[in-house]
């Protein structure tokens, strides 16, 4: 148990790092689209996705799965930034509200996909582990 929770805690704080670096390198797009928040939550999904599909085909330990998998996806995505980006978006005009509709659409259907082509990725040959 306590393994386990260092494990999370340090795949976290790194994750938040690696975000933080996402968020001032990547720019805001003119029309507030915050495209530095869909790009942390896309990177999170994938890795979420690939270390998911290694861990079920036993390329990933379970430490590795819970550091990377619960504590760096974890760390880096950003539910929250998420929705306070909506509600920022969505408070500013009618103009918007459109920006921000388009936001919460490609974020969920481009996010579905970030998950799947890790997914796909990590599942990909060869089958077996190596030793």
């Amino acid at each position: 148990m306590f393994r386990t929770i260092v494990l999370i805690f340090a795949g976290g704080a790194l994750g938040a790092v690696l975000r933080e670096v996402l968020m001032l390198r990547v720019p805001r797009l003119l029309d507030g689209f915050p495209l530095d928040i869909l790009v942390a939550n896309l990177v999170a999904s994938f890795l979420l996705g690939w270390v998911t599909a290694l861990h079920s085909r036993k390329f990933v330990s379970d430490g590795a799965n819970t550091l990377l998998g619960t504590g760096v996806s974890g760390g880096l995505s950003t539910f929250s930034s998420f929705a306070y980006g909506v509600a920022v978006l969505m408070a500013a005009s009618a103009a918007g509200a459109v920006v921000a509709a388009a936001y919460v659409a490609i974020s969920l259907v481009a996010g579905y996909f970030a998950i799947s082509i890790g997914l796909a990725i990590g599942r990909r040959r060869p089958s077996k582990p190596p030793n």
